[in-house]
């Protein structure tokens, strides 16, 4: 469509709703997102009207456009209440996408308020995040612990054996990792982590599930504020003292949520990256530099194809369109990444890889647990190639299931057949004994290291194995 100029004086422009839109969420992009982010380039450039399960939206698939709303928060603010569609009744109150984006959370919100809320949010993670900080080096203890007792309980059928890393492995891990940061009391008992799941899941128990959650996210916030201990919870209480109980069980409910999904997807796409992946990939595992490797994933298959929406506060000339001021504006992270203008740069052999991606967002939104998800995905796939030394897929590459949503495209399962480093004698009775931390990942103790009760998540894992 030529050249496609960016923001600037605005024209007169026909409304979104009036334009001819195609439905995003089809079996199409079910298959493959990445060839009809090309056709609707192909078509509109890189903005283009879509329906978005029966709403309007402009979707953005340009590199350079979707760096321009991400970096404005100014011109391009989150927020519901700047939707205008919304606030003119437009939008159906049974919208299948209204619960989750209901949810008033840091990564929702607009306004002045976001701003406090986020500079709270950053100083309750900072001590997770912070290498050289001791409970950061104690949460990085936990996540190799964790990783060690699920690969011992998929592994107990011997030294070699099949199982599915994204339900034994790869969606297990970031739960167990939030309850160390959300300190429930007796944490690996607590049932949020299950109903965390079924609500990611979006099957019709999810929302009795999402109910359940966040009653026991607000327990756990009461309790938070009568006695604080060393978690989340209570860092994010002393840096933002004005969040109420419910206030605090959403902010929750969005750690749970940005540490759950995202980062099990990361862990999964991977290793199908480690398992099938060209030489380039091979020469930054050799060099030990497993992040370089995710870096390449998440250029190829980010796990948050879509972001939430912005909102233009005046009518906007973005690639060949004028978009009306309180549009909805979605940002495809996947689409960007395919964008050839951006692309056609990136030299796909370098053991280096670009630091250019979106899968973190862009501009003061960008997202405050980035470091976290990094590193638990990172401590996880290395375990996995440490402690199983034979990993091939159960399925060609290119046959492996994928799920999408509006917002996340990972694999429904990844079935895979392995062989241990270094195999036990005699597959392990009853419930695994906890591993000790690898000495790479540091001399602080684990969290929780003393031996627990098991949780529902666990005993799900467990019943997995026995059902093999």
């Amino acid at each position: 469509m030529g050249s496609h100029p960016s923001s600037g004086p605005t024209a007169p422009h026909e409304p979104l709703e009036s334009l001819s839109l195609e439905p995003l969420m089809t079996r199409d992009y079910e298959r493959d997102p990445a060839l009809v982010y090309e056709r609707l380039r192909r078509t509109h450039g890189p903005v283009a009207p879509v329906d978005l399960l029966g709403v309007p939206v402009w979707l953005v698939l340009g590199y350079e456009e979707s760096l321009e709303v991400l970096r404005d928060d100014d011109a391009w603010p989150k927020g519901l209440e700047n939707w205008r569609a919304r606030e003119e009744g437009r939008v159906p109150e049974d919208w299948p996408l209204a619960p989750s984006l209901d949810v008033n959370h840091v990564l929702i919100q607009g306004g002045e308020g976001h701003r406090g809320l986020r500079a709270a949010w950053d100083a309750a993670l900072r001590p997770f995040q912070d290498p050289r900080n001791p409970r950061a080096r104690q949460l990085r203890a936990s996540i190799a612990r964790d990783a060690d007792e699920l690969i011992t309980l998929l592994s107990q059928g011997g030294g070699t054996g099949w199982a599915d890393l994204s339900a034994q492995f790869s969606r297990p891990l970031p739960l167990m990792v939030a309850s160390h940061l959300l300190g429930f009391p007796g944490s690996q008992n607590d049932d949020a982590l299950m109903d965390m799941w079924r609500v990611l899941d979006a099957g019709p128990d999810a929302g009795p599930a999402l109910e359940r959650l966040l009653a026991a996210l607000a327990d756990l916030g009461a309790l938070k504020m009568k006695e604080p201990g060393d978690d989340f919870p209570s860092y994010l209480l002393a840096a933002h003292p004005g969040l109420g109980v419910e206030e605090l069980a959403r902010e929750l409910m969005m750690l749970l949520g940005m540490t759950s999904d995202h980062v099990g997807i990361l862990i999964s796409n991977t290793v199908v990256e480690v398992i099938s992946g060209n030489a380039s990939t091979r020469a930054s595992l050799s060099a030990g530099m497993i992040r370089e490797t995710m870096n390449r994933v998440v250029m190829q298959k980010p796990p948050l194809i879509n972001f939430v929406p912005r909102f233009p506060v005046a009518d906007t000339r973005l690639g060949d369109y004028t978009l009306a001021a309180g549009d909805p504006v979605w940002v495809s992270v996947g689409a960007a990444h395919a964008d050839p203008a951006f692309s056609d740069n990136v030299c796909p052999a370098s053991t280096i890889s670009t630091r250019a991606h979106l899968a973190w967002g862009a501009g003061p939104r960008q997202c405050p647990a980035r470091e976290l998800a990094t590193t638990t995905a990172a401590i996880g796939v290395s375990r996995l190639i440490e402690r199983l030394s034979g990993l091939e897929l159960s399925l060609p590459v290119d046959q492996l299931p994928w799920r999408s949503s509006p917002f996340m495209r990972g694999l429904r399962s990844l079935p895979v057949r392995y062989s241990l480093a270094n195999p036990p004698a005699a597959p392990p009775a009853g419930v695994p004994p906890l591993p000790a931390a690898p000495p790479s990942i540091g001399d602080a103790p684990a969290l929780d290291a003393t031996e627990r009760p098991r949780s529902s998540l666990w005993r799900y894992l467990a019943g997995l194995v026995r059902g093999r």
